[in-house]
C-alpha cells in the first residue's frame, strides 16, 4: 500500500500520517527518512523486508531530493534496473560503497519509487509525505493513484476557512459563534497548527458541549490581542489617532492591562524597526516573515506601515515607548495618560 500526502497545508498532511500510523500493527516495524538524505539502495531493501513479530511494516518518507539544476529526468528503465541491482548487491555483499552512496537526484528518486512500489510485498506500507503540491504527470502520482491512495491538503480560504474552525470545535465537543470564527479567521489567518492550537485552549476554557464566544477569543487568545493591538498601530501609522484612541479604550475596557499593551506595543515597534531594515536590503515579504519568524499576514502589514515612518521617527517613538513604560512603572502618572499622551506624540520625533 502506498500513500502519497501531499500539498501546502502540512499541518493536515502531518494529521493524516498521524492517523495513518495508528491504523497499522507495526510494532517495532517502522522507519523514518527524510527523502533529502536517503539513498536509494537503503530505501529499496527497507521496502522489500519482511516484518518481525508484526503483520506489517512501515515506511515514511518525509520530502523529496532537491532539484538540481540542469538536471535531467532518466528513463524509467535504467532508473530502475540500476536501482534495483545495486539494491541486491547490497543484501549480499553490504559493501561499504553502496552505504556510502549519497542521495539520488529527485528525478531518479521519483522513476525508480513509482515504479518500486508495484513490487512491494503486501506487508509493507509506504507514506510519502510532501510539503509540496505534485503535479498530475508526476511518476508518483500516477503510482500512489493506481496502488494506494492519493490525499491532497490545501490551506483553506475565505469560507473554507471559516467551515474548518467550525468543524475543529465540533471536533473537539464543543460550539463556537460565528463572532468568534470570524475573529480567529481574520486575525490568526490560515495558520492551521496555531489555529488548533488556540481552539483547543478555547475548548478547554468553556468546556465539553459549551460554547465559545468573540469575549472568550478576545480575552483568551494572545495572538488575536496581539492582532488587535496591531490595529491600534496601523491606525496610529495612518496618523488617525482618533480611531487609535478609540481602539486603545476598547482594548482597556476589555480587561488589556496598560504595562502588557505598553510591552506589545513596543514589540512591534521593534519589529517595525527590523522590517524596515530587512526591506531596504531587499527583502519581500516572505523572506522578511521567515527572518524575523512572525506570520506572513503580520509582515504584510508590517510592511505596509514602514512607508508611514522614517527610520528616525521609528527609533524615536521606540525610546518614548521605554521611557512610557518606565514612568508606569514609577506611577508617575495613570496608566490611562500615559496611553493616551503616547497616542498624541505617537510618530514625533
Amino acid at each position: 500500500m502506498f500513500y502519497l500526502l501531499h500539498g501546502d497545508d502540512e499541518f493536515t498532511s502531518r494529521e493524516q500520517l498521524r492517523k495513518l500510523r495508528q491504523q497499522g500493527d507495526f510494532g517495532y516495524n517502522q522507519d523514518s527518512y527524510s527523502g533529502a538524505e536517503i539513498d536509494l539502495t537503503t530505501l529499496l531493501i527497507t521496502t522489500t523486508t519482511m516484518p518481525f513479530l508484526s503483520e506489517q511494516r512501515l515506511v515514511v518518507i518525509e520530502g523529496l531530493p532537491k532539484r538540481k539544476r540542469g538536471e535531467t529526468s532518466p528513463s524509467s528503465e535504467s532508473s530502475v534496473e540500476t536501482a534495483e541491482s545495486t539494491a541486491k548487491g547490497a543484501k549480499s555483499k553490504r559493501s561499504k560503497k553502496s552505504a556510502k552512496s549519497g542521495p539520488p537526484t529527485r528525478a531518479t528518486f521519483e522513476k525508480t519509487l513509482a515504479e518500486h512500489v508495484a513490487t512491494m510485498p503486501e506487508t509493507t506500507i509506504l507514506i510519502l509525505l510532501v510539503d509540496e503540491v505534485i503535479e498530475g504527470a508526476n511518476p508518483l502520482l500516477k503510482a500512489a493513484e493506481k496502488h494506494g491512495k492519493v490525499i491532497q491538503s490545501s490551506v483553506p480560504k475565505g469560507n473554507a476557512l471559516e467551515s474548518w474552525i467550525t468543524k475543529r470545535a465540533k471536533n473537539l465537543h464543543v460550539k463556537i459563534m460565528p463572532d468568534a470564527v470570524t475573529l480567529l479567521a481574520n486575525f490568526i489567518g490560515g495558520n492551521l497548527r496555531l489555529l488548533a492550537n488556540e481552539l483547543d485552549k478555547l475548548a478547554t476554557f468553556v468546556g465539553p458541549d459549551g460554547t465559545i464566544k468573540d469575549e472568550d477569543v478576545r480575552r483568551l487568545s494572545a495572538h488575536v490581542q496581539e492582532a488587535r493591538i496591531f490595529d491600534l498601530t496601523d491606525a496610529l501609522a495612518q496618523r488617525n489617532r482618533k480611531q487609535a484612541l478609540n481602539i486603545l479604550h476598547d482594548l482597556l475596557s476589555d480587561g488589556e492591562p496598560p504595562l502588557k499593551l505598553i510591552s506589545t506595543i513596543t514589540s512591534q515597534v521593534r519589529s517595525l524597526i527590523l522590517v524596515k531594515e530587512l526591506a531596504q536590503k531587499g527583502m519581500r515579504s516572505p523572506q522578511i516573515a521567515s527572518t524575523v519568524g512572525m506570520p506572513p499576514f503580520v509582515a504584510e502589514k508590517a510592511i505596509r506601515q514602514i512607508g508611514n515612518f522614517s527610520t528616525a521617527q521609528l527609533e524615536g517613538t521606540y525610546r518614548q515607548l521605554l521611557a512610557t513604560d518606565a514612568a508606569l512603572k514609577r506611577s508617575r502618572m495613570t496608566p490611562e495618560l500615559a496611553l493616551d499622551l503616547l497616542v498624541v506624540t505617537f510618530g514625533t520625533v
